[in-house]
């Protein structure tokens, strides 16, 4: 079986409605925002991980569930910090024009 009929027969198993799917996505990233907080960075919010997990989906779309869970799981705080820097700047860049 390749991956993408594992994909979808998971999938097909697993029936979730898109508020299920968004709430149990806005738990993973509240945990992770959370372990950050445990770390010292106070100001993380679940908001800003899910922010910047998703940033890359913007392009491409939604990966599946999997993927997701994997991203906003192994999400690492430099990489958070990174693209909360990036944006600032992004957004700076904006209202300068």
């Amino acid at each position: 079986m390749t991956e993408e009929a594992f994909d979808r027969e998971a999938e097909d198993r697993f029936e979730w409605s898109e508020e299920e799917m968004s709430e149990a996505f806005e738990r993973l990233c509240r945990s992770k925002a959370d372990e950050f907080r445990m770390l010292g960075y106070e100001h993380v919010s679940g908001e800003d991980v899910w922010n910047c997990v998703s940033d890359k989906y913007a392009k491409t779309g939604l990966p599946p569930l999997h993927q997701i869970v994997n991203d906003i799981l192994s999400l690492k705080i430099t990489t958070l910090m990174n693209w909360m820097t990036m944006s600032i700047y992004r957004n700076d860049a904006r209202f300068d024009n």
